[in-house]
């Protein structure tokens, strides 16, 4: 089973910046497309930004100009750095394949936006 780890979540202001990690142990991302996720409160889990295990980076249109999203395969690691933040964008993050794989979700890390 793979076990994927966020972390780099927290309490920011509005207007403020994070950068979540995602570690991956095993090699279950190399040469995979993969993507960051989320959930809000009493919403559904949604696709927030996607990266080819060749470079090729997407974003969600609520995610765009304000996120960007990286990897380094030899760190088997993910970032997402968050930039301009807003209350709507507190959910708990995730990442995985894209698309994702349901074995693969891990804990995830909160994002709290809020003054």
């Amino acid at each position: 089973q793979v076990q994927l780890v966020e972390s780099g979540g927290g309490l920011v202001q509005p207007g403020g910046s994070l950068r979540l990690s995602c570690v991956c142990p095993s090699s279950a991302f190399i040469m995979v497309n993969t993507g960051w996720y989320r959930q809000a409160p009493g919403k559904q889990r949604e696709p927030v930004a996607g990266i080819s295990w060749s470079g090729t980076k997407k974003y969600q249109d609520s995610a765009k100009g304000r996120f960007t999203i990286s990897r380094d395969d030899a760190k088997k690691m993910m970032y997402l750095e968050m930039h301009s933040l807003k209350p709507e964008d507190t959910a708990v993050y995730y990442c995985n394949t894209d698309p994702a794989l349901s074995d693969y979700w891990g804990k995830g890390t909160l994002v709290t936006v809020s003054s």
